[in-house]
Formats: C-alpha cells, sequence, structure tokens
C-alpha cells in the first residue's frame, strides 16, 4: 500500500490493532504481502469494480480495524460506560471519519441501548464489558456486509444466462470434520457432509439397483448404510438440535448448561446421541463416518446473529453512499433489535443446495488427505483408509464389484465386437448374438437384460484385448503382403538399372587403367636410365675429391702429431727435473719452519695457560667447568629421555623384531669386549717393551705436593659425589616413567620389562665399548710419546710420567670393568684433573714448572676444543637440516639433498657413533613437512628424497657383526670427540693426516663404496626412515584414491542422456546434437585419466623410483576394480546393456592410458581390472542364453565365482535390443552348485587393499648405481668451510 494510502486511512503496524495482535503471527512464509496487495487491486478491476467501491471497500475495511482499538471504562452513573483514554477517542474519531457518521452517535450507540415499549423508548447504559461485546457485534456486523456485497458483486460480474436450459456447477466442501475441540461450525459442515452423503447414496446406490430392477435381470438387493436419522436428529422439526438451540438462544437466561441439560433429557434414547462421561456439557453424536463429541460452551453466542436497531440506523444515515448500501432501511418500523438464528438460515440455504443437487446429474470427485502433517513422499494408511470409508467409496467399490459396473446398449455391443465371432452376427437377433459372442470367448457371470449387456468387472477389458489382437493380425497381412510387393517391384527396377551402369563404368575404368599402365612402364624406363648416368658422373667427381682431401689431411695430421710428441717428450724431462727441485726444497724450508714454529708457539701457549691455571687452581675453576659440562651434560640427557619417549610411540611396531635382533647383537658385543680386553693387554705388554728397549735415563725421586694433591682430591670426590646422586635421580625418573608406562600398559607388562633389560644391556655394551675405545686411543698416544721420548735427551724425565700414567689407566680399566656402567659417556678422565706432579730436575725450578705447565695445559685445550666442537657440531647440524628443506633440486635424475646428506653423514661417520641427535632432526624435519601435507607435488618430493636416502643408507650400513674389524678401526681411529682431539694435540706430524669436517674429527677420506658398520642409532634412523617412506607412499596412494572416488560413483551407470536414442526421422542438426548429447558423459572418465595423467607427471617430474610408481598405479587400478564392481553387484539399474557398452567404453579410455604410460610406470595395472572386465563382458554378450555354466564360468568369466556371476545374470535386464539373459536352466544350475557349496550370500562382494605392496628390497633393487661423487653442493654450504670435503669431492 503507498504510504499516502496509510495515511489516509490512518494504518500502521499490526502489532497496534486489536483484531491482528490475537495470534503473534504477523508474516506467512513465502507469502508477500505487497504483492498480494497489488493482485488483489488488480482482480478487482477484472471484476470492474470501480476506484471509488476499492476506495470505500478499503475504507470500511480500516474502519473495522480502529473500532477494534476502542476501548471502555466505568463511567460516572451506575452500569455506564465512556471511551477510557485519548487513544480510544482518536479511533473512535477516525472510524467515524472512515464511516462517514457522527462521531456523537457513534459512541451512544455503542454505550447505550434504547429498549422499544408500550409506553415509549426507554434509554439502558451498558457496562465496559458489555460496551466491548455490543463493539465486535458492531465490527462484525459491518465485515458480514461488507463481504456479502463482495460476493454478489463477483456472482453478477461472472454473469449467467438466465436463458440457459443447462449448468456447471462446482461444488467443493472440505469432508467431514472431527477435532478434538468441536463447537458449532464442526456441527454445520458435518451436518452438510452428511446430507451429501445421503443425496450420493441415493444416486448411486438406488438409482443403480433400479436400473437393474428396469432391465429385469437377475440380482441380489446390496443394502447400504442410511443416514436419515442423523439429519432428523439435527435439523428436524421440532425436536432436532438446531430447533433446541434456537429456543435456548430465545430465552434471556439460557446459557450452555442449560442448553446441554435440555438435549440429555431429550435424546437420552436415541441411538445416535450419547452423553461422554463426566462431563457436563459436552454430548457424542453417531455420524456416517463415526463418533463426534461436541462442545456446547459457544453454541448459544455462535448462534445469536442480532441486528442492532441503533447501528442500523447509524450506518444507514452515513454519508457514503457505500456504507449505507450496505445497510439498507429495515421494512419493519420497529427500532428493536431482531434475532435471527445462523442455525436455521445454514439449514435453509442448505436445503436450497440439495434441491439444485437434485435437478442436476452429480459427478463425484473424492480428494484425499494422504498424511496430516501436509509433506509429501509420506502415506498414512489408517487416515487414507478411514477417510475412504468415510466417504462412502469403500460402499460403492463393494456395490461395484457386487453389481455389474459395465454396460452396453445391444448396438454397441456389436458394433464393437461383432468381428469377435462374425458367423454369430449374421442371421440372428442382436441379443442372441450378443450371448453368442459371450459365449464363445468363455465368459461367466454376465446378464442380458431387455435393452444392454451387463458385464463384471475385468470382462470388457478382456473383450477388448481379444479384439485388439484380432485387428492386429489383419493388420499385420495386409501389410505384409503390400511391402512384398512394392519391395519386390523395386528392387527388379534397381537391378536392371545397376547392371547397364556398371557394364559402362567397368569399361570406361578398363580403357584408363590400360593407359596408366602404358605411360607408367614407359616413365619408369625413362627414368631409370636418366637416374643411372647421373649417379654415375656423381660418384666419379666424389671419389677424385675425397682422395685429394684425404690426401692432405693425411699429411698434416702426421707433421702435427710428430710436432706435439718432440714438444711433450721435452716439456716432461724439464719439469720432472724442476718438480723435484721445487718439492726437495719446499719440503726442507717448510719442516724447517713448522718445527721452529711449534716450539715457540707452544712455549708461549705454556706460559699464558700456567699463568691461567694457576689463578683458577686456586678458585678450583676447572673443576667448576668441568661441573657446568657435567650439568649440561645431563640436561642433554633429560633432553635425550624425553625424545626417545616421544619416539618410543613411534617405535612399538619394531619392537618385537629389535629383540632377537638385539639379542644377538648382544652376544655379538660381548664378544668384542673380551676381544677389546685381550687387545688391551697386548697393547699394554707393547708398551711396557718399548719402555724396556728405550735407552737408560737419570732416574728421579718424584716428590709430591700432598696438600694440594689432597685438596684435588676431595673436590673430585665432591663432584663424584654430586654425579651419583644426578645418576640416581636420572634413574628414579627413568623408574617412574616405566612404572607409569607398566600401569597403563598392563597388558604388555612381560614385553615392556624384557625391552626393557635388553636396552639397559645393550646400552651397557655400548658404553662398555666406548671406554674401551678411550682407553686404548689414550694407551696409543702414550706409547707413541713413549717411543717420541727415547729419541730426545732432554725430556727423559717424561718417561716417568708416561709410565705414572700408564698406571693409573690401568688402575682405572679394572675399576670400569668392575663398576655398573650408568653414565651414557665419560666426560674427562679423573687422572687428567689430578694436581700436577712436581719434579725435580738437575737443571732446577724451570724444567719443574714447565713440566707442570705440559700437564695442565693438555687438560684445558682439552675442555675448551670440546666446548668449541659442541658448538660447531648445533651449527653444521642447522645447516644441513636447512639444506634438507630448502634445496629441492634434482640432478642425474636424483634428489640433490638425499644426496647431500649422506655425504655429510658419512663423512661425519655419524652411522659409526653411538649418540647422536641428527638422525632425530632429521626425522622430525620430514614429520613436520609430511604432517596435514595434501599437495601432492610435495609428498612426491619426500617420497623421492626419502626413497633415495634409504637405498643409500641399504648399500652403506651393516650389522655390527665383525669384532676384528671392528676393534682394529678402533685403534686407529679413536670414536669419542674427547679422544680424537687429545690424539691430533699429541700428535704433531702434519703429512699424515687429512682434513678435519665438521666436528668429527676424521681424519681420512672416507671410502663411498665400502660398507659401514653402524650402531643403534644408525639402524634405528634406517627404521624410522623406512615407515616414512611406507606412510609418504600411503598419503600419496590415497590422495588419488580420494581424487578419484567422487567420478567413480559416477562411471558406474550411464546417465539417462547416453541411454540409446532412435534418430530416425530427425533432421541433421538433431542427429549431431542428439550425438554430442550422448558424448558429453564420457568426461567422468576423462577425468579420471587427467588424474592419472597429472599423479603420473608430478611422480615423474619428482624422480619416483620406477617400482613405486608400478605400485601406486597397480593398487588405484585395484580400487577402481572393487569400487566398479561392488556397485554393479549391488544396483540392477546398473547391470543392463547400455550401462555395459558405456562402462566398456570407459575401460577403453584406462586401456589407452595404460599403453601410453607404458609398462615401466603402469606394469600389471590393467590386469587389475579383470573383475569389471569380465562382467562388462557378460553384460554385452549377445549369446548370454544360449551358454552354459561350463562356459561361462571358465571361458567367459573364468576369474569370476558362481555367486557372483548368479547374481549379475539375475540382475541384468536389456534396455538397448530386447535381448534374454541367462536361461532358467542356467540358473537353477548355479542356484545347485551355491547350495552345494554353502556360499554366504555376501561372498560375492570384493574387499580393497590398502597394505604397502613392496619391501626394502625392492626399492634397493629397482634403483641402479647411484654416483653421488658429482653432486652440486647448494651455495649455503659452499660458503662454509667445514662443508669443504663436498666441493672437493665434486670436482674430483
Amino acid at each position: 500500500m503507498d504510504p499516502q494510502e496509510v495515511k489516509k486511512y490512518k494504518l500502521g503496524d499490526p502489532r497496534t490493532f486489536h483484531y491482528l495482535n490475537q495470534t503473534n503471527c504477523y508474516e506467512v512464509a513465502n507469502v508477500d504481502d505487497a504483492r498480494e496487495y497489488l493482485d488483489t487491486r488488480n482482480a478487482m478491476d477484472v471484476l470492474g469494480i470501480s476506484q471509488d467501491e476499492q476506495d470505500a471497500i478499503f475504507r470500511v475495511v480500516a474502519s473495522v480495524l480502529h473500532l477494534g482499538n476502542i476501548e471502555f471504562i466505568k463511567g460516572k452513573e451506575f452500569d455506564s460506560s465512556k471511551v477510557k483514554d485519548d487513544k480510544a477517542l482518536f479511533h473512535l474519531k477516525t472510524a467515524a471519519e472512515l464511516l462517514m457518521c457522527d462521531e456523537k452517535s457513534l459512541e451512544d450507540s455503542l454505550t447505550k441501548r434504547v429498549i422499544v415499549t408500550p409506553d415509549g423508548n426507554i434509554t439502558k447504559f451498558l457496562d465496559p464489558a458489555s460496551a466491548a461485546s455490543n463493539r465486535d457485534a458492531l465490527a462484525k456486523t459491518v465485515y458480514s456486509r461488507l463481504f456479502d456485497w463482495i460476493v454478489d458483486k463477483i456472482n453478477n460480474s461472472i454473469g449467467q444466462d438466465p436463458t440457459a436450459t443447462s449448468l456447471i456447477g462446482v461444488l467443493d466442501i472440505y469432508g467431514f470434520e472431527s477435532f478434538k475441540v468441536n463447537s458449532f461450525e464442526q456441527l454445520c459442515i458435518n451436518l452438510t457432509n452428511e446430507k451429501l452423503q445421503q443425496h450420493f447414496n441415493q444416486h448411486v446406490f438406488k438409482m443403480e439397483q433400479e436400473e437393474y430392477t428396469k432391465e429385469e435381470i437377475n440380482w441380489s438387493y446390496v443394502e447400504f448404510v442410511d443416514n436419515q436419522d442423523v439429519l432428523d436428529l439435527i435439523e428436524k422439526k421440532p425436536g432436532g438440535i438446531i430447533a433446541v438451540l434456537d429456543e435456548q438462544c430465545m430465552f434471556p437466561k439460557a446459557n450452555h448448561e442449560t442448553f446441554a441439560q435440555k438435549m440429555y433429557q431429550q435424546y437420552k434414547n436415541h441411538k445416535r446421541f450419547s452423553k461422554p462421561k463426566l462431563a457436563r456439557t459436552d454430548f457424542t453424536i453417531n455420524h456416517y463416518a463415526g463418533d463426534v463429541t461436541y462442545q456446547a460452551d459457544h453454541f448459544l453466542d455462535k448462534n445469536k446473529d442480532y441486528v442492532v436497531a441503533e447501528h442500523q440506523a447509524l450506518l444507514n444515515a452515513s454519508k457514503c453512499s457505500f456504507v449505507a448500501s450496505l445497510f439498507p432501511q429495515l421494512e419493519e418500523t420497529s427500532k428493536q433489535s431482531k434475532f435471527s438464528s445462523i442455525g436455521t438460515r445454514f439449514k435453509q440455504q442448505l436445503q436450497a443446495l440439495m434441491e439444485t443437487l437434485s435437478t442436476t446429474e452429480p459427478h463425484y470427485i473424492r480428494c484425499v488427505k494422504p498424511n496430516a502433517v501436509l509433506k509429501p513422499g509420506i502415506f498414512e494408511n489408517f487416515n487414507v483408509l478411514q477417510q475412504l470409508r468415510c466417504g462412502g467409496v469403500l460402499e460403492a467399490i463393494r456395490i461395484s464389484c457386487a453389481g455389474y459396473p459395465t454396460k452396453r446398449t445391444f448396438d454397441e455391443f456389436l458394433d464393437r465386437f461383432g468381428m469377435l465371432t462374425p458367423e454369430a452376427v449374421d442371421g440372428s437377433d442382436e441379443k442372441s448374438a450378443c450371448a453368442a459372442i459371450l459365449d464363445r470367448m468363455g465368459l461367466l457371470g454376465y446378464q442380458i437384460g431387455k435393452t444392454k449387456v451387463f458385464l463384471r468387472a475385468g470382462q470388457m477389458a478382456e473383450l477388448d484385448a481379444r479384439r485388439i489382437e484380432i485387428l492386429a493380425h489383419a493388420a499385420r497381412s495386409v501389410q505384409r503382403q503390400i511391402r512384398t510387393y512394392l519391395t519386390r517391384k523395386d528392387f527388379i527396377t534397381l537391378r536392371r538399372a545397376t547392371i547397364n551402369w556398371q557394364k559402362l563404368w567397368r569399361g570406361r575404368l578398363a580403357r584408363i587403367l590400360y593407359g596408366d599402365m602404358r605411360r607408367e612402364a614407359a616413365s619408369i624406363r625413362i627414368q631409370k636410365h636418366a637416374r643411372g648416368h647421373a649417379a654415375r658422373q656423381s660418384y666419379k667427381k666424389m671419389l677424385a675429391s675425397a682422395i685429394v682431401i684425404q690426401t692432405g689431411m693425411r699429411a698434416m695430421a702426421a707433421h702435427k702429431e710428430y710436432r706435439y710428441r718432440r714438444s711433450t717428450k721435452a716439456a716432461k724431462i724439464i719439469q720432472t727435473q724442476w718438480r723435484g727441485f721445487q718439492a726437495r726444497s719446499a719440503y726442507k724450508q717448510q719442516k724447517k719452519a713448522t718445527l721452529t714454529f711449534q716450539c715457540l708457539w707452544r712455549g708461549r701457549i705454556a706460559r699464558k695457560e700456567l699463568r691461567k691455571l694457576k689463578i683458577d687452581a686456586r678458585d678450583t675453576g676447572a673443576l667448576r667447568e668441568a661441573k657446568d659440562k657435567l650439568e649440561k651434560r645431563v640436561e642433554e640427557l633429560t633432553w635425550r629421555l624425553d625424545i626417545e619417549k616421544h619416539m618410543r610411540i613411534d617405535l612399538e611396531e619394531a619392537k618385537g623384531q629389535e629383540i632377537a635382533k638385539l639379542q644377538s647383537t648382544l652376544n655379538e658385543m660381548q664378544g668384542q669386549l673380551e676381544e677389546a680386553h685381550a687387545a688391551i693387554i697386548q697393547e699394554r705388554e707393547a708398551a711396557k717393551i718399548a719402555i724396556e728397549q728405550a735407552p737408560p735415563v737419570i732416574k728421579e725421586v718424584p716428590v709430591v705436593d700432598n696438600t694440594k694433591l689432597e685438596l684435588l682430591a676431595n673436590r673430585n670426590e665432591e663432584l663424584e659425589g654430586e654425579l651419583s646422586e644426578l645418576q640416581k635421580k636420572i634413574e628414579e625418573l627413568e623408574r617412574r616413567n616405566l612404572e607409569q608406562q607398566n600401569e597403563s600398559e598392563s597388558s604388555s607388562k612381560k614385553a615392556e620389562e624384557l625391552q626393557s633389560r635388553i636396552s639397559q644391556f645393550q646400552e651397557t655394551v655400548e658404553r662398555l665399548e666406548v671406554n674401551l675405545s678411550n682407553l686404548e686411543s689414550e694407551n696409543q698416544v702414550l706409547r707413541q710419546e713413549a717411543l717420541d721420548a727415547s729419541t730426545n735427551e732432554d725430556i727423559s724425565e717424561e718417561v716417568k710420567i708416561l709410565e705414572s700414567k700408564i698406571a693409573s689407566l690401568e688402575t682405572e680399566n679394572e675399576l670400569l670393568r668392575n663398576q655398573k656402567p650408568v653414565v651414557v659417556q665419560q666426560l674427562v678422565p679423573v687422572e687428567q684433573i689430578q694436581a700436577p706432579e712436581t719434579k725435580i730436575f738437575e737443571n732446577g725450578q724451570e724444567r719443574e714448572e714447565v713440566q707442570k705447565a705440559k700437564e695442565v695445559v693438555h687438560v684445558a685445550i682439552a675442555l675448551t676444543k670440546q666446548k668449541s666442537l659442541t658448538i660447531r657440531q648445533q651449527e653444521n647440524h642447522d645447516l644441513l637440516i636447512k639444506c634438507l628443506i630448502e634445496d629441492k633440486r634434482f640432478e642425474n635424475n636424483k634428489p640433490v639433498a638425499a644426496c647431500i646428506v649422506y655425504k655429510t653423514l658419512l663423512q661425519w661417520r655419524s652411522f659409526e657413533a653411538d649418540k647422536t641427535n641428527i638422525f632425530d632432526r632429521i626425522i622430525h624435519t620430514i614429520r613436520s613437512s609430511i604432517e596435514e601435507q595434501k599437495n601432492i607435488s610435495d609428498l612426491c618430493y619426500w617420497l623421492s628424497t626419502t626413497s633415495t636416502l634409504l637405498f643409500l643408507l641399504q648399500n652403506t650400513l651393516k650389522a655390527s657383526n665383525a669384532p676384528s674389524a671392528a676393534s682394529h678401526r678402533n685403534r686407529t681411529s679413536p670414536t669419542t670427540l674427547f679422544g680424537r682431539k687429545m690424539t691430533q694435540g699429541f700428535r704433531s706430524n702434519p703429512s699424515g693426516m687429512g682434513t678435519s669436517s665438521g666436528y668429527s674429527g676424521i681424519t681420512e677420506k672416507p671410502d663411498i663404496q665400502s660398507r659401514v658398520q653402524a650402531k643403534y642409532p644408525a639402524l634405528l634412523f634406517k627404521q624410522h626412515l623406512t615407515a616414512y617412506v611406507e606412510k609418504i607412499y600411503g598419503m600419496t596412494r590415497d590422495s588419488l584414491k580420494k581424487e578419484i572416488s567422487p567420478l567413480l560413483n559416477l562411471c558406474i551407470q550411464a546417465p539417462k542422456s547416453v541411454r540409446p536414442r532412435s534418430t530416425r526421422g530427425l533432421s541433421r542438426k538433431m542427429q549431431s546434437y542428439i550425438a554430442a548429447k550422448q558424448q558429453a558423459p564420457s568426461i567422468h572418465w576423462q577425468s579420471i585419466v587427467k588424474s592419472l595423467d597429472h599423479t603420473l607427471g608430478v611422480m615423474c617430474e619428482n624422480h619416483v623410483p620406477s617400482m613405486i610408481i608400478r605400485k601406486t598405479f597397480s593398487q588405484v587400478f585395484s580400487f577402481i576394480n572393487v569400487q566398479l564392481f561392488n556397485s554393479l553387484l549391488l544396483r540392477r539399474e546398473c547391470c543392463s546393456f547400455s550401462n555395459g557398452e558405456y562402462v566398456k567404453a570407459g575401460l577403453q579410455e584406462l586401456e589407452q592410458w595404460c599403453t601410453k604410460a607404458t609398462d615401466e610406470y603402469s606394469g600389471s595395472s590393467w590386469n587389475e581390472l579383470q573383475h569389471i572386465r569380465q562382467a562388462v563382458g557378460f553384460l554385452v554378450s549377445h549369446q548370454k542364453h544360449q551358454k552354459f555354466v561350463d562356459e561361462i564360468a571358465k571361458e567367459l568369466c573364468p576369474v569370476l565365482s558362481i555367486p557372483q556371476i548368479y547374481r549379475i545374470g539375475t540382475m541384468f535386464w536389456d534396455d538397448k535390443y530386447g535381448t534374454q539373459g541367462l536361461s532358467q536352466e542356467v540358473i537353477g544350475k548355479m542356484r545347485t552348485l551355491m547350495s552345494e557349496d554353502s556360499i554366504v550370500n555376501t561372498s560375492f562382494l570384493l574387499d580393497a587393499d590398502s597394505s604397502i605392496p613392496f619391501s626394502l628390497e625392492e626399492i634397493s633393487r629397482s634403483f641402479l648405481d647411484i654416483s653421488i661423487s658429482n653432486v652440486e653442493p647448494p651455495d649455503l654450504l659452499r660458503q662454509n668451510s667445514e662443508f669443504k670435503f663436498l666441493v672437493s669431492q665434486c670436482t674430483e
């Protein structure tokens, strides 16, 4: 509505009007009020309602809304009322303006009532409640009159010819109503339904039986329920319910209770009327559809229809002609209110309707409500059956079944079915002919009347079917003769013309062919001679030129070779002499300078360190530094323990296999330990022999400073006590951790205890091996010093020091054998922390100071170098991890990062280390890179990197099962960081050592081709790497499966657009459109092929091993086979001929992809589709009904089982050619075989395989020999001096 109209009618929010805010429902879903208003306006224009009338209609409706907002309060006089407030007064004025009547008169008509008496008129005031009721009565009257006017206007606009002899009308009634609360409205509606049901009975049942009587046929009378007694109970005068209700309405003091009591007394013996128990005003009527209980609380109010004289006079005097026309002047002069019964008026209108229906020929349409929730797809059987019973449909069906629903006159029957027996029609009357036809057809139960034939239900359809067969046979005979004649005539004409054309064209073609053959022979002869002459001339020229050129070139090459050999020989002689002279000179100068520099530098360093150690000795600085180092080591062990707890979750599956390996390794290590003990005894004997063979020295009596020695000894004992306490705390933490694990995993307690014992034994053996290797290296160093000391006459006092160290080492070795190993790595030997011994030399105090400085310097240098090496180690680890993450290059079809990591670990000898954290960091980097990773390119890169690194480890590592080789390597190269640096500090020969790589202290160039005896961390790293190769492979395979899984659901069934459709008689444009539309659904198969191509391309770009690619696609094709085959068995709509052709075309797409991908990458992928291929071949076979069980099971479908073939054969249907499926004999044979073998019903489905289809040995065999020597390191490592070995190896 326009804003001007809203302002004109003084309307507002619907929530502010009393008549609109009672339900709190102001908006209805899917209903646009503005559009409905415009549609109403347009409908009024179509019906011919003028703009003035439309304006008057909306003014009347607005006045009704304003009347509802008029409220009353108690007035000054007794039982009087007045308008409540200004707001109510505003609505009163607005209603008067809209109705165009006097405001004061409107207020008086609402608050006062005029009573007409013989003595005169009496004005009575109304209380607020009566005034409100009077207001509602006025609003109801105005709205009712407006509604009646609109209905009359619509009827007049539609129009009806008064001279028409016939009419067609539609009577729409909802039907029988029975709710929880039934009032006066339900009584009126159910009365209407009772009337209509009676009319239906009279029309359908009575008239049908009257026709049977008229035709004089044998029939039995069918009884039906007559509801005349219910109608009499409701509407009969004077004893009906409506008459009693009108009588009660006439009494001023009557109410619903008196009305109910009146009915209880009057109808207590009526069979259709009853009173519910414990009810005061309710009553029940037995209708034809069932019992309905009514509540009589508001019957009197709803039946009254007073026309108040004051309202009539007020609105009749309105200045608006439209409002005045709604309330015309009454004929009666009396102004007293007139009572009008709604029930009586409704009964009169219903009687008029029934009279109209009696003059017409009615046709009935029964509407059935399927459910009570008004939703599609729901069918409530009980409610529908009740509606059919209430509507008399079941009774009508019973009558039809018992009677004769089909009736035809003799003429109609003979005209339609006379062709069934032509001989019976000729020469007999109509009745006899009809009887002969029916007898000839073998029908029973029919009746023949005077003018009609009466047939039972279904007999008419049987006659029509026989008639259609006769007509179809006759039409086929006529068509066959005509088509034969026309086809033969066309064939003879066409054959004669074809023979003539063939004769003429064959002669012409023969002549043309003969001429071409002659010209071709002449041309060949000419070309032969011309080409031979040209070839001979060209060959002669080329031969002469080649001889001249070869002569000159050979002479030039001989002269050049001669000159080169002369110059090379002279240069070699000169280079030999010069390089020898240079090497000898350089060696002598370097040796001299090195010895001089070493003496000076070592003296300077010794003096500096002596001053520092004197100060630190007083403050016990060295001991504190050792303590700090020990604390750091404890923290590192704690961190390592946490890492091992985290990794233990990943190692649960490998523990069972590892137990056996560790047990065998333990036995081997025990043998190695015994051999190491024997080797130590031999080394000691050799050292003693070397000392005995040394030249005699001057024996000196050592003088020991007992005070400092006791101080350092006490401090050492304190540190050892703190170390033992820390060790006890670590053991306590480990014990608590084991207890918690045992409580949470009570089912595997014994296995955990066994594993913990084996790990403790392994750690014990490893620690003993480390300590023994340290002792061996130090013994070797001391032996070397002893041998060097024999050649130096000035430092003979060092022999005593060596002897004392050898004795202390022997004592420590015995302690280590008897001590329980609880510390992973011994940081500093105890004898190296002891106070320097005080020696007495012949040359005085200076020799004593130098000896003290040398003793202390060794310890300080070792501690300082160990601290710096730890920092360098961490930096080198960070660089290597950064290279692994960032450098994603490929060289020679191999990942650069994997080769760099392998070369670095091999150079650092990390595989031989007992304790290192570089493996944990590499595994953590790989895990963090693939977690939540959805990009298949990144997954393929890590799959290539990890598989390459695993291959290199497999070809390099071997278990520690050769004790002799291990002991030899331990003797030649110390394994601990401190031992190796001490060896470098004592050995000063620069010519026999290589360059140190990073932090490891390696002094030799590693042999890449040799196999390395791996320690426990390296073997654990190999197991973790194997697990992540399998995990990344599974993620890549599952990603491809997830991508093609939605497409497989679309590929198993051909869409409707692909169904076979005849294009005969269509234009070329339509035929091409249909063909293109049938080819469109192949895009699903093409999408699968594109996904396979994309995955293959990504794997090839990242150089994933071909074996892994083949396994991936084999499992994916197996997944496709399982999904398509199971869907085919579970869905009958897929087992059709056209669907088989559609799936077969898609499988051809996959076969083409396998051919294009070659066997290197596809492998046996195509063979994984055997089930679906054979099932589709069975669907598209045209000879299924001719096959036997053995032929199908062994030749057509050898892979499929009998239940699977039986399932497909029973579900098959040909929607294209209409061919037959398996014969009943074959199906019965299969059913017998299944019952004999006791095959389960669900055995025809396939299971998907999600296992890892390859092993570590297969990965090793899939790689060719990988050369890592020419791999270019990244700039990040090239710029670092610690990784120079990568550059040097690449250059070599």
